[in-house]
């Protein structure tokens, strides 16, 4: 809570915004960089979109991109991918939580740990290649394991 004074010399009491709303606030993008924005946000919410159907495709992280992207360009699209069925909670929990719910996080950890395995063992790359998709993977479920637990 902060205080400011009214133009009665009363102070009054104001809740501060929550952390994804203070976004908000910042100024649009405008002109050319403006389209920039939407262009490359729709090339990010594509490749999210990709990255449902197709193992090893990460599908988050692009689409964190794009919301970042949209907040600063268009906030109807922001609003409409804030408001998707299928992403919009994960983005929500992102945006006001920096987290993601227990059941996100084992679902995406689970997936790349299979991926990362099947890679290894099927994949027709040299064992240096092998050894750094295994690392990578490693990297990947460590960081994600390290979030924040969102509570139901």
């Amino acid at each position: 809570m902060s205080l400011h004074s009214s133009p009665t010399g009363t102070a009054k009491t104001e809740l501060q915004a929550p952390r994804g709303a203070a976004e908000a606030h910042r100024p649009l993008a405008s002109g050319l960089r403006r389209w920039l924005y939407v262009g490359l946000a729709g090339i990010f919410v594509g490749l999210g979109l990709l990255g449902v159907a197709l193992p090893g495709l990460p599908t988050t992280p692009f689409l964190l991109v794009a919301s970042y992207l949209l907040l600063r360009s268009s906030p109807r699209l922001h609003r409409r991918l804030l408001n998707s069925k299928t992403f919009g909670p994960t983005l929500r929990d992102w945006d006001k939580h920096r987290g993601l719910r227990r059941r996100t996080k084992t679902v995406a950890i689970i997936a790349c740990g299979i991926m990362v395995a099947i890679s290894v063992a099927t994949g027709a790359l040299p064992w240096p290649g092998r050894l750094l998709v295994a690392a990578a993977g490693a990297y990947g479920i460590w960081f994600v394991s390290r979030l924040p637990v969102v509570p139901d």
